[in-house]
């Protein structure tokens, strides 16, 4: 039996905090709670343990390790004080998956408007996973999946198929 095209793996351990805010206004605040560089327009910062996404030009989504997530919103309330502005744990309502491997684009290009082969690093995109939505960036190896939590069994579903051996993509 031959290999798949990628590695589908779901991601347990993270947190995630939704945050609502006018970064012109709250921005730096922000980014000091969070502990990294606030992302440009649909980018992703990271450190490695954290990631903080652009969703939208008021809302921002903190990744990070669970054990962590309660000081985290801690801060973040902090940071919002005064401002318009709110941050949420959402960890429970999201899944995740990565996907790696050498032919982990192809995997996301069956599924997704995305031409993530040409996705360069630091670039979050929101999409489609065939009927689902979804946030897709690049990881070491491939790609980080986030979608939501209702619908993971689907999303691991068509991920799978998307990777099964002998379905790669025509010749470009």
């Amino acid at each position: 039996m031959s290999e798949p095209l990628a590695r589908i793996a779901p991601v347990t351990g993270l947190g995630m905090i939704t945050i609502r805010a006018d970064p012109d206004r709250a921005g730096d605040a922000l980014a000091e709670a969070a502990g990294l560089a606030m992302p440009d327009r649909t980018g992703i910062t990271t450190d490695g343990s954290r990631a903080l996404g652009w969703m939208s030009p008021d809302e921002l989504l903190l990744i990070l390790p669970v054990a962590e997530l309660a000081e985290a919103l801690v801060l973040l309330d902090q940071a919002v004080t005064g401002e318009h502005g709110l941050a949420v744990d959402v960890s429970d309502a999201r899944a995740v998956f990565d996907v790696t491997g050498p032919h982990a684009a192809d995997v996301i290009a069956k599924l997704a408007p995305v031409d993530a082969a040409a996705m360069p690093e630091g670039h979050l995109r929101r999409t489609r996973l065939a009927q689902t939505a979804a946030a897709i960036w690049r990881i070491e190896g491939g790609f980080r999946i986030i979608g939501f939590r209702s619908v993971a069994d689907y999303t691991a579903l068509i991920l799978a198929n998307a990777a099964l051996p002998g379905s790669g993509l025509a010749p470009r």
